[in-house]
């Protein structure tokens, strides 16, 4: 028999070391979106969040293990309805921890009482989940939207049957292309921006909602994300807030999340309606993105980081990731900022649902690694992509000390003036 515990109970455990909390509700309720009427949105602070959602993974116990969750702890599990966190509960026990309990008092209790403290992904209005963006397109508004006009955005790169084959009803096409030049793959000029703005109807106050597609890239394609354009959408994002798009929106998890949630795709097309003016001065916000003068002024500064949002095999200089890149190793000074296992995946700051991961994991990840929110820190990759998720990553955790080196690996390795470092770093 799995037992409950009172408010005053969790408040006092939480004083201790010896517990672990489980949010058993979805990612975005954890994130501080509100689904169930709580007075207050987030979850309770050491919390880590393991959706019942995910007791179908044939991985589980392997997540549990990746979020450091031991068998020698208290466990304490709480989610919207009693269900939900019995039914994490039992898995627990099922796989021998001996002290699980649940505690039924989140909405009615916990939220509502303003004396008890409450954590939240600080820009969680930036990382909207399927509903949300289902609510927006019926011509609905969703929580936390005052806007007028917005625009969804399905990226793609070079790929636009990837579209036709469905998408969110009422998405218009973008291919990424228009917002980053492949002799370089950095960002357009201003004027270029501009214009594309302008073409697909976005103006600096138009509320821009990216997605995209997850499949598997193929390493002979010409750029990675060719047929994974949701990491391509975090790139458009990040261009597009450096343009000066006010409210930019991300779906959590892209369009796999969209279809997780049973929403219907449409075939039809969308066409674009053109605005006259994007209305702002591009770049507005041009701090979002450094080159290579500035990230040498990083590497030079010890108060900065230049962090390298690439795989351990690129790090090192085993590979360099992409069939058009032809050295291999590092920037010399350069932070490991471990995006996964090659350079076309993102599977350290994702679940495996494809929602973004547990900010307090990945915080704890740039931690260790010395990234932290007091440094001024420079993200690149090989040619933008993933330094754009991580960049996103530290934008909705509220870092303001954050920028992408937009030539990244592919522009300083070109350089044959360009130092360059191989092997594991001592």
């Amino acid at each position: 028999m799995i037992k409950e515990i009172t408010t005053s109970e969790l408040a006092d455990a939480l004083k201790t070391t010896d517990i672990q909390l489980v949010d058993a509700r979805r990612v975005d309720a954890y994130n501080g979106w509100r689904f169930a009427g709580e007075q207050r949105g987030g979850h309770v602070p050491g919390a880590r969040s393991l959706p019942a959602d995910w007791l179908q993974d044939e991985n589980w116990q392997a997540i549990v293990a990746a979020k450091g969750i031991v068998p020698r702890q208290r466990v304490i599990v709480y989610g919207y309805v009693a269900d939900e966190a019995m039914a994490v509960a039992k898995r627990f026990v099922e796989l021998g921890y001996g002290d699980v309990r649940v505690y039924p008092g989140f909405v009615d209790e916990w939220s509502a009482n303003t004396g008890l403290p409450m954590d939240r992904l600080k820009r969680y209005r930036n990382l909207v989940y399927p509903e949300w963006v289902q609510e927006l397109v019926a011509g609905r508004r969703p929580p936390e939207y005052d806007g007028n006009r917005f625009v969804v955005c399905h990226s793609h790169y070079m790929n636009r049957p990837d579209y036709d084959a469905g998408h969110i009803p009422g998405a218009i096409a973008l291919d990424t292309l228009e917002l980053e030049a492949p002799e370089t793959w950095n960002r357009r000029s201003p004027a270029e921006l501009k214009s594309t703005l302008e073409r697909h109807g976005i103006t600096a106050d138009t509320t821009v909602v990216m997605y995209g597609r997850f499949s598997s890239p193929r390493n002979e394609d010409p750029h990675p994300g060719s047929n994974a354009g949701h990491l391509g959408a975090f790139r458009c994002a990040a261009i597009m807030m450096y343009a000066g798009v006010k409210d930019v929106r991300i779906l959590n998890g892209g369009i796999a999340s969209w279809e997780a949630r049973g929403l219907p795709l449409s075939g039809d097309e969308t066409r674009p309606e053109p605005v006259r003016d994007f209305g702002a001065r591009i770049p507005a916000r041009p701090g979002i993105f450094i080159d290579t003068p500035q990230a040498k002024q990083v590497l030079a500064s010890p108060d900065k980081n230049l962090v390298s949002v690439r795989s351990w095999q690129e790090f090192i200089g085993n590979v360099s990731g992409y069939n058009y890149i032809f050295r291999t190793g590092r920037i010399p000074g350069a932070v490991f900022g471990n995006c996964g296992s090659d350079a076309y995946h993102m599977e350290n700051y994702r679940n495996r649902d494809h929602t973004t991961r547990e900010y307090h994991e990945i915080e704890r990840m740039w931690m260790d690694a010395g990234i932290t929110p007091g440094k001024f820190n420079a993200f690149y990759c090989g040619t933008g992509w993933r330094a754009s998720e991580a960049f996103m990553n530290g934008f909705l955790m509220g870092w303001e000390n954050i920028a992408i080196y937009d030539g990244g690996w592919f522009e300083w390795s070109n350089d044959p003036d360009n130092p360059i470092e191989t092997g594991i770093p001592e």
